[in-house]
């Protein structure tokens, strides 16, 4: 059998007959031999205590005297050779096959060793404690451990302590079961590298009204093996809080013609009707009140912690009755298929990018708390049940997932990189979620100098020049600052991208710290882009004309600027002469003297081509002139000093 990993009730052999039973209709016994159990001498109930009530629902526990223990024989030996099972003892097999048999973990403790009641608490920051295996833990605030009035007695839900164990020389035995949050469970499986049996299960949930019974289970098993009378009452501590999230849970309201309507026709034509699907759903433990007519309020079994929904009762008839079994039809429709607002943006970013050269990447939906307070200025949202302390948040930018992609690829010898991901990012608090989409640009690897920038600069360019194209497919002046910068780029290596002055994207190499956790010895570049404000604005229309049958003048500008005289600045000037004929206006070689011989410190030669065309005649020299003293003139009251 294939168990999924959410069907923590079926990865036990009463687990698996209560499916069967199920599928094939048949009746299902109870689980033997976990009737309630009589004292066989009085005793005061054992003092238990559950301090770390928000980890801890359920604990049972019961004292056995006089016990011999020896190794398992009988069908309890039986039963673990038949599985492959390593035997160890009488009462610690019989807590073994306690799981195996009913899916719930229990624990036996040597009665002795323990000072004081028990009481189920959360670690003290540095307490060690030595387990079954041998190996010596220190433990976290956020461990949760069984432990008496003295010391800590076992991790709990993981594995029990050296200590207090049950050896051939116990006497008297304390057996305990227990209910424990699935988080702290898999968090402290994963913060001591410990997967256990018992972490499996508890970690996935386990049934809260379980623990009684498997504790009578274990107890009169123990009794079998290993002699023994039952001294007091069973103790039962329950958290009322944890019992109505769990066995206590509201009945969910099913219907009938929801069923059908989701599932459709069965391959008999016969469908799935009332009957079947109370015999379904009864057979897997739910209680179904009839309410009005093709309605059930469904009480959920405790085992099944992942049914939550309507639609859930409806997978679980259609999974007993055979996904084989139903008709091969296509879900009715009506109406038209409509394009999604915003889809025209997303092709035109994806089809410019690729077109660049970039390829689309998809990263991790987490981050690091450390991630997240270094690349986002806006608060992260914090995941209630993570799957490891570095995948801890929502991720409120994708630049740290983008700077792992670039990482990945450096350390597999990939020299050049280009990468884009377009994503959902996540900011605000665990009980008001916000949702919109990021757009991130990475680049390492080899970049070549131009006449416009030095070797050291190019990536940076190349990012400025793909973010450029980008933009240009968008209506809006594109313009570039150096304002307010995130930490994690570089000091002096950044900028920021304005579309009609509102800001559209950051971008710059990655600082030397973000670098230097990373093992990163190469540059990288990496871009953070609102898409969602990209989305918000049009797309520019093409729009073509008919080629000039007359030949395009160039002509050449050299000037020297003011290092405060921005590109931007000048080609508004030039292009504000509103000059028909001028087809374009680029830079062609930027220039310093860092010795401010041939150019003065603080200051750039430019050297700016203009094409002229006209549509409809040939351009004398008269027009020429007039429009290069234009030009001139225009470029001088900017500031600039036209060079020899």
């Amino acid at each position: 059998m294939d168990i999924t990993t959410n069907r923590v009730d079926a990865m036990n052999h009463y687990g698996v007959a209560r499916e069967a039973a199920a599928i094939y209709n048949l009746p299902l016994a109870p689980v033997a031999e976990t009737a309630p159990l009589s004292a066989t001498r009085s005793g005061d109930a054992f003092p238990v205590r559950i301090a770390a009530q928000d980890l801890c629902g359920r604990f049972t526990a019961r004292v056995l005297r006089g016990v011999s223990v020896a190794p398992a024989r009988g069908r309890i030996a039986d039963y673990f050779a038949a599985l492959g099972q390593k035997p160890i003892s009488g009462p610690v097999d019989v807590t073994n096959f306690g799981w195996l048999a009913m899916g719930q973990p229990t624990h036996v403790f040597d009665l002795d060793t323990l000072e004081g009641g028990i009481v189920v608490r959360r670690a003290r920051a540095g307490e060690r404690l030595r387990l079954l295996d041998g190996t010596e833990k220190t433990l976290t605030a956020d461990d949760l451990v069984i432990a008496d009035e003295v010391k800590a007695l076992g991790l709990a839900g993981v594995m029990g302590g050296w200590d207090s164990r049950v050896t051939e020389a116990t006497k008297n035995i304390l057996v305990e079961a227990a209910w424990f949050d699935p988080a702290s469970i898999r968090a402290s499986s994963r913060r001591h590298g410990l997967h256990t049996d018992a972490s499996h299960r508890f970690e996935r949930g386990a049934d809260f009204a379980a623990a009684p019974l498997a504790n009578n289970l274990v107890t009169r098993l123990v009794i079998e093996q290993a002699g023994g009378e039952v001294v007091g009452p069973l103790v039962d501590v329950i958290v009322p809080a944890i019992a109505a999230k769990t066995a206590d849970r509201a009945p969910i309201a099913l219907r009938v013609s929801e069923v059908k309507r989701h599932l459709g026709t069965t391959a008999d034509g016969a469908g799935i009707g009332e009957e079947i699907v109370a015999q379904y759903l009864s057979a897997l433990g739910c209680i179904l009140a009839p309410g009005a007519p093709g309605t059930y309020a469904v009480k959920l079994p405790s085992w099944r912690l992942d049914l939550e929904r309507e639609i859930d009762l409806i997978e679980e008839v259609a999974r007993v009755h055979g996904y084989n079994r139903f008709a091969n039809t296509l879900p009715s429709f009506a109406g038209t298929v409509r394009e999604l607002p915003h889809a025209g943006q997303e092709a035109t970013i994806r089809e410019t990018l690729l077109g660049l050269g970039y390829s689309e990447a998809v990263s991790s939906t987490f981050c690091s708390a450390e991630e997240a307070a270094a690349f986002a200025s806006a608060p992260a949202v914090a995941m209630g049940n993570p799957l490891s302390a570095e995948a801890g948040m929502l991720r409120p930018a994708l630049t740290p997932g983008m700077a792992t992609m670039l990482a990945l690829n450096l350390h597999r010898d990939v020299q050049t990189v280009r990468l884009f991901e377009l994503g959902t990012v996540f900011t605000g608090s665990t009980a008001d979620v916000q949702e919109h989409t990021g757009l991130a640009l990475g680049l390492t690897g080899s970049a070549t100098a131009t006449s416009l920038c030095k070797a050291e600069d190019a990536l940076f360019y190349q990012a400025k020049g793909a973010l450029e194209a980008l933009l240009a497919k968008f209506n809006g002046a594109v313009t570039f600052d150096a304002g307010a910068l995130p930490a994690w780029i570089a000091p002096g290596r950044g900028a920021r991208a304005l579309l009609d002055g509102e800001l559209i994207a950051t971008f710059g190499e990655l600082h030397p710290d973000e670098q230097q956790r990373r093992k990163l010895r190469h540059v990288c570049v990496l871009a953070e882009v609102d898409a969602a404000a990209l989305f918000a604005r049009p797309l520019r229309q093409p729009v073509s004309r008919e080629l000039s049958r007359f030949q395009a003048v160039e002509r050449d500008f050299s000037f020297v600027f003011p290092d405060t005289v921005a590109w931007a600045a000048v080609a508004a000037s030039v292009s504000g002469l509103k000059i028909g004929e001028m087809q374009s206006v680029a830079p062609v070689e930027i220039f310093r003297d860092a010795k401010g011989t041939a150019v003065p410190a603080g200051s750039y030669s430019l050297l700016l081509r203009v094409v002229f065309q006209s549509a409809e005649r040939t351009l004398t020299d008269e027009d020429l002139t007039g429009y290069s003293a234009r030009i001139l003139a225009a470029l001088t009251a900017l500031g600039g000093t036209q060079r020899a």
